[in-house]
């Protein structure tokens, strides 16, 4: 841990402590914490997309794991603003399990078109990363790095979920390839690698999102009460 301007920032092993006393502690359960980060990830977008979501296309680059679920809680928040929404699947739609699986159907039923890793993703106005979160480690494998390639090549802006897939919580170090992000929504508290020079070109502009993780949870890393008493949605830089 290490603060900076009142904020706690974690190593990965820290945030994923935190996650497991906010479940089995408070019994705020895996789906919550999604819902939440969806939401709060949706209003960033729409500082992305000018504040106004209609009518703007929004591809959402969308792993297997929780990560992904963030990302479609997100594009499902967009939606109902009237964003006109793309999911990339990095893996095929039967992958998905669990959370993220329930997560899907409601986009699924409304007809949102699913596309696979090969999609081309310039022409779109925002394109959400949300292909791998904090557990991840070394360099993404195909069919993720090609996405994230055409991602960082297509001249439209990114916004990640909790982090750039690619870079290291912990370090702050570039795995190949990694997302070079506009902007960057991270969940419950930020992550130490940010704090690594050489990452702020991969996170862009920094988000801390409020997803009710307990204050009584927050003390146990030290980080002093009243963190998100101006807003859900902090910027950091």
């Amino acid at each position: 841990m290490k603060k900076v301007g009142g904020v706690v920032y974690v190593t990965a092993d820290e945030m994923r402590l935190l996650d497991e006393r906010t479940i089995g502690g408070f019994s705020i359960d895996v789906l919550s914490l999604m819902e939440n980060a969806g939401l709060q990830s949706a209003l960033a977008a729409a500082k992305l997309l000018g504040g106004e979501p209609r009518g703007k296309s929004v591809a959402c680059l969308t792993g297997k794991g929780n990560n992904g679920g963030d990302g479609l809680v997100a594009s499902r928040h967009l939606r109902d603003w009237g964003a006109e929404i793309t999911l990339v699947l990095a893996a095929p739609r039967g992958s998905l399990s669990g959370v993220p699986a329930g997560q899907i159907a409601p986009l699924e039923r409304a007809g949102v078109p699913l596309t696979g890793p090969e999609t081309p993703l310039s022409g779109f106005s925002l394109l959400i990363d949300a292909l791998l979160g904090y557990n991840a480690r070394g360099d993404p494998r195909e069919p993720l790095a090609g996405m994230i390639r055409r991602a960082n090549s297509s001249g439209v802006p990114i916004l990640a979920l909790d982090l750039p897939s690619g870079l290291d919580p912990t370090t702050g170090d570039p795995f190949e390839p990694c997302i070079e992000a506009t902007a960057t929504v991270t969940l419950g508290l930020p992550k130490i690698g940010f704090l690594n020079p050489r990452a702020k070109k991969y996170i862009g502009d920094l988000y801390l999102a409020d997803i009710s993780i307990p204050p009584e949870v927050y003390a146990e890393f030290s980080q002093p009460p009243g963190l998100f008493g101006g807003g859900c949605l902090m910027r950091l830089w």
